[in-house]
């Protein structure tokens, strides 16, 4: 059995107060001034179905809800967030949307949009982490943060429905010392020292290295996880388990691999003296899955046809 974050309560919580700004935000951006199409269709009651055209993992419905509730429209589910959505080569009825026809034009774009997106990125995160599991690791799968501007909250978001760990959320949250910083600095030690002196006890610090000396330095000047950047399948296997046994009941860290790291290749890195594999793949360039709004047209309401 997979434990993921979706199974522990509402994702829709864990959003930052600020989150629907950003919903307000993408809205302007499609409709800056005026909305000419919404004039043509008025504001007459009306249904729409989400329609699911391709199979994959649903993701996003607090997003999708909210572009359709700042235009005045509300959204009825008929599966879950999480949920594989099978369309057997057809479409699936996933949701009831309701309100005036050109709220509901106004925010079909932008909702599909956030909606196939963050699909996309639970799906291929969810498929990654069966196969691992199916292969026998243990450890964490996690996304970087390598996402788009502007789109971050939605792509982590979408890592978080898949199963997948966020990694960190962005610069603040956690200090990772790559080559750059190292080399500004001087020395592994020494930027990790600064690192925790200004970081205080409460900031995790990473190191990436390239080999087990550089892993050596950065676990004994204290830092926290330690991550194997662009090793081969093998070379993480003899590193992992020698850098294990060497620092046993010594020093605490965690082991992280990353760097090239794809699902046609990840499992050839599954070794459990690794914790945590992570991987762009889940999140940049994924395949969107597929999904439509169509309005219903009930009797009586179709075009007029002249006699």
């Amino acid at each position: 059995m997979i434990d993921m974050a979706i199974d522990h309560g509402e994702l829709e919580h864990i959003l930052p107060a600020s989150w629907k700004t950003q919903i307000a935000a993408w809205l302007s951006e499609d409709t800056p001034s005026f909305d000419v199409g919404g004039f043509v269709v008025g504001n007459h009651a009306r249904t729409a179905t989400l329609w699911g055209k391709s199979s994959g993992i649903l993701a996003g419905v607090p997003f999708f809800n909210e572009v359709f509730a700042q235009c005045g429209c509300t959204v009825t589910w008929h599966t879950h967030e999480g949920a594989h959505v099978e369309t057997h080569g057809g479409k699936t009825a996933l949701a009831t949307v309701s309100g005036p026809a050109c709220g509901l034009l106004e925010g079909e774009r932008v909702a599909l949009n956030i909606l196939a997106r963050c699909s996309g990125v639970a799906t291929v995160s969810r498929h990654l982490l069966v196969n691992l599991r199916s292969a026998g690791y243990t450890g964490i799968l996690a996304g970087t943060r390598k996402t788009t501007p502007g789109f971050r909250l939605v792509e982590k978001y979408g890592m978080l429905v898949g199963g997948a760990d966020t990694h960190r959320m962005d610069l603040s949250t956690m200090t990772m010392l790559k080559d750059n910083h190292v080399w500004s600095r001087g020395s592994i030690t020494k930027a990790v020292k600064a690192a925790k002196a200004a970081g205080g006890f409460s900031l995790k610090i990473e190191v990436e290295v390239q080999s087990e000396e550089e892993a050596d330095e950065a676990i004994a000047a204290g830092a926290d996880i330690i991550m194997l950047d662009n090793f081969t399948g093998e070379g993480v296997k003899v590193a992992a388990r020698s850098l294990k046994e060497r620092w046993q009941g010594k020093r605490n860290f965690l082991l992280e691999v990353s760097g090239g790291l794809t699902e046609d290749n990840a499992e050839s890195y599954i070794c459990n003296d690794v914790d945590i594999l992570s991987t762009s793949s889940i999140h940049q360039g994924v395949r969107h899955v597929d999904f439509s709004l169509k309005i219903n047209v009930e009797k009586g309401q179709g075009p007029e046809v002249a006699s």
